[in-house]
């Protein structure tokens, strides 16, 4: 199970941390990955980080404002959100990673709302 927090209503420019805690299975076998869906519009990569948090991965336009993290002791998966805009408006879900792009357990979503 997959359970996100952290999600709020932020001015431009503002930050938030986002939080995905996992139960019920081995959280430090499995990369993990967060995702987002803005009203409207299909949901979409946003950030990953591999099992050790070696290696991670974001889209374009999140690039140098927002920062996975995850901490295995405590089977959380972070996301630093900074210098939000308005566009960064939407549901976001954290997912652990089956293969090659692909996710099998997602959360609920947690909402984030920036106004301009």
């Amino acid at each position: 199970q997959l359970v996100e927090s952290g999600g709020g209503l932020v001015q431009a420019g503002g930050s938030l941390r986002l939080s995905c805690a996992a139960s019920g299975g081995t959280f430090s076998s499995y990369g993990m990955g967060w995702f987002r869906q803005a009203p409207g519009k299909e949901r979409e990569f946003v950030a990953s980080i591999t099992v050790n948090g070696g290696n991670t991965a974001y889209t374009d336009s999140v690039k140098g404002r927002f920062t996975i993290s995850r901490d295995n002791r405590k089977n959380t998966v972070y996301l630093q959100m900074n210098s939000l805009k308005p566009e960064d408006t939407a549901l976001y879900y954290c997912a652990r990673v089956a293969g090659p792009n692909t996710y099998d357990y997602w959360g609920q979503g947690t909402l984030v709302t920036v106004s301009s």
